[in-house]
């Protein structure tokens, strides 16, 4: 116990000193300071570091995709977070008479997952010090050193400004133990990773943002461009072998183009498991765990298709990107259905529309409730419909959703790692998690002329149609 206390208790209070030392640093101060901090993830000598350590350590994703990843992360956050106010007077309404100012949330909690181990930290990291706050990471313990080396880099950032140090670091050891003593010390928790992670930061005592499990499954309606979209897909779900939570677990395919995209696909090294392969595929990919249930076998998780199928008994040409697998109706009872976390795509048949929004309630009311989905359609109705009707935190037009769904330079989403999904995923907030979650922030209220309505203002309408 008092190891455990002792460990966090010395992190904490060089983060609170850290932090107090910036709690009164200008926008233009703390704006240095990420930029510097950002500069030492984006460079491309430090990446190539970070992604080589990352793969090399988890043994899961690609070199080449965690380059990217990191090079679009940071420079898509660093465009958000250029000229954003997160200092001070923020916010003016003059008819309202409400000003509002920005001060930090104080040490920040940062949970981080294996699959994602630099690139995360990193993010994070840059979001939260645009408030002025301290970071503490806790990474996951299989991916310790590659989220060391991320931390110890932003450090150096931080040197070159003249900033503390102190303001980012990580629990070098990391256990269940620590973790949790961080979170209950800490001032606020941002959880990213999977589902026990986040009900543990929740149940920690400490204010918190979790993220929900994804699922994320695509509509390919009659209208699609089926070149466009199968290359987008593609795109997608093979991106890093599927480590994002965004990646497209499932895609559901009108009828009247299905074996259309189901061969285009294939051209983007895609390979069609017959029912034999698809069997062996199901009994590898899930195996029962340490309690008897089955669960998502841990040496399939962001690994190669080539590898998968060779692991569940059967062979694929050595350009085979992803596995492709026909799912079968009622949803409840195909495995394929789920989160898969790997580079096996689930593709669906479909009549009409309707039939496709079935399914894809269906699906995401079994796994990845409120987390995204996406269309590829030009039918604004179709559009229009899934807003109003899925219980989904974001949806993703013509886009492929593994780069989109945490913001990119073709929309407009905010940059992050870190995606809400609302009451649907247990979460707290349906947004995606960036700076304006890391300030507290102070209204002041000043008079302005009396703004009363009359009964008649509010009643009139109520009263004229079912009377007083």
């Amino acid at each position: 116990m008092a190891d455990k206390e002792a460990i966090i208790g010395e992190l904490m209070d060089r983060a609170r000193a850290a932090q107090k030392q910036v709690e009164k640093y200008t926008q233009e101060q703390i704006d240095l300071v990420c930029l510097a901090v950002g500069w030492q993830v984006y460079k491309d000598d430090n990446v190539a570091q970070l992604a080589r350590a990352a793969v090399e350590e988890t043994k899961m994703g690609v070199y080449e995709d965690k380059v990217a990843k990191h090079k679009a992360k940071i420079l898509t956050l660093l465009r958000d977070l250029q000229g954003a106010k997160s200092v001070g007077l923020i916010e003016r309404d003059e008819t309202k008479g409400i000003s509002k100012y920005a001060k930090p949330v104080g040490v920040v909690g940062a949970l981080t997952p294996v699959t994602n181990p630099t690139a995360t930290p990193a993010s994070n990291a840059l979001s939260i010090l645009k408030g002025r706050n301290a970071v503490i990471f806790a990474p996951h313990p299989k991916a310790k050193n590659s989220s060391k080396l991320a931390v110890d880099m932003m450090r150096e950032g931080l040197r070159k400004v003249g900033a503390p140090e102190d303001l980012i670091q990580i629990i070098a050891e990391p256990s269940l133990e620590l973790t949790n003593e961080l979170m209950k010390r800490v001032d606020l928790v941002v959880a990213t990773g999977g589902a026990a992670m986040v009900k543990a930061a929740y149940s920690s005592g400490t204010p918190a943002y979790g993220v929900g499990p994804g699922n994320a499954v695509q509509i390919i309606a009659e209208d699609a461009d089926v070149p466009d979209a199968a290359q987008k897909i593609a795109m997608s779900k093979t991106f890093d072998n599927a480590t994002s939570c965004s990646s497209e677990n499932s895609v559901i395919v009108h009828r009247d183009i299905y074996d259309a995209f189901l061969a285009e696909l294939v051209k983007h090294n895609g390979y069609l498991c017959n029912a034999e392969e698809k069997k062996k595929l199901e009994g590898w990919m899930w195996v029962a765990n340490d309690k008897g249930h089955l669960a998502l076998n841990p040496q399939i998780i962001a690994r190669n298709a080539t590898d998968i199928a060779r692991g569940a008994g059967f062979t694929v040409p050595e350009n085979t990107r992803m596995l492709l697998v026909e799912g079968e109706l009622p949803v409840a009872g195909e495995a394929f259905a789920q989160e898969k976390i790997s580079p096996v795509l689930t593709v669906w048949k479909c009549s009409d529309f309707m039939d496709a929004f079935k399914i894809l309630q269906e699906l995401t009311d079994l796994a990845g409730t409120g987390h995204s989905c996406g269309i590829h359609t030009f039918k604004q109705e179709y559009v229009d419909f899934l807003a109003e009707n899925m219980h989904t935190s974001r949806i993703m037009v013509r886009q492929p959703q593994a780069q989109a769904n945490g913001g990119s330079f073709f929309n407009g989403m905010p940059a992050t790692v870190t995606l809400g999904c609302g009451t649907w995923g247990g979460n707290i907030t349906t947004e995606n998690i960036n700076y304006r979650h890391f300030i507290n922030v102070t209204w002041v209220a000043e008079p302005i002329p009396v703004n009363k309505p009359t009964d008649e203002e509010i009643w009139g309408q109520f009263w004229a149609r079912y009377g007083r």
